[in-house]
């Protein structure tokens, strides 16, 4: 009995890779040069490329009496580039709104994070006022940690009203 140690797999062929799309600097490059000596930018045959003019028009892709039909996306909220939030500004607004000390707040707040993370670990939803309901969808063991897909609907803002009977000058 003889092995074969390829046990009858086929030889690992690699692809050609694509060859890189010509810029305008190849290309000037290319025209000065003959185009012998550069063999990826010129074609056999083909007259050498004349890169003078500037201006570049895209082909034609629509049919011809075809108005093209715009795409309008609308966001009811503006796309910030913000960072996010971590948990050492996380403390500093609690310490902020609250008036407690930071002492005091931060063990309260690594806390709630902490059982926060339990709880949607655990692939309970999250009915939290005002933050919003949060619904688990799916769950996806990575390598690096678990990724949870979620769904987060956060109530509108209504504006508070003050009772008649509450005394707000004390």
């Amino acid at each position: 009995m003889t092995s074969s140690k390829t046990g009858g797999r086929k030889p690992a062929t690699r692809k050609a890779l694509p060859q890189k799309p010509a810029t305008k600097a190849r290309l000037a490059e290319a025209a000065q040069q003959d185009p012998a000596t550069s063999p990826e930018l010129a074609t056999e045959g083909a007259p050498p490329l004349d890169i003078s003019d500037e201006s570049v028009t895209p082909p034609q892709t629509l049919a011809a009496g075809q108005d093209p039909s715009p795409v309008v996306v609308t966001s009811s909220t503006p796309v910030l580039d913000v960072p996010p939030l971590n948990k050492k500004e996380l403390i500093d607004e609690v310490v902020l709104r609250s008036g407690v000390k930071k002492k005091d707040a931060k063990p309260v707040v690594e806390a709630l994070l902490s059982v926060l993370g339990e709880t949607v670990a655990s692939g309970r939803d999250l009915n939290l006022r005002p933050f919003g309901k949060l619904l688990l969808k799916r769950s996806e063991l990575r390598s690096n940690g678990t990724l949870h897909v979620c769904r987060l609907r956060q109530p509108l803002e209504q504006p508070r009203e003050i009772a008649e009977d509450t005394d707000i000058s004390s």
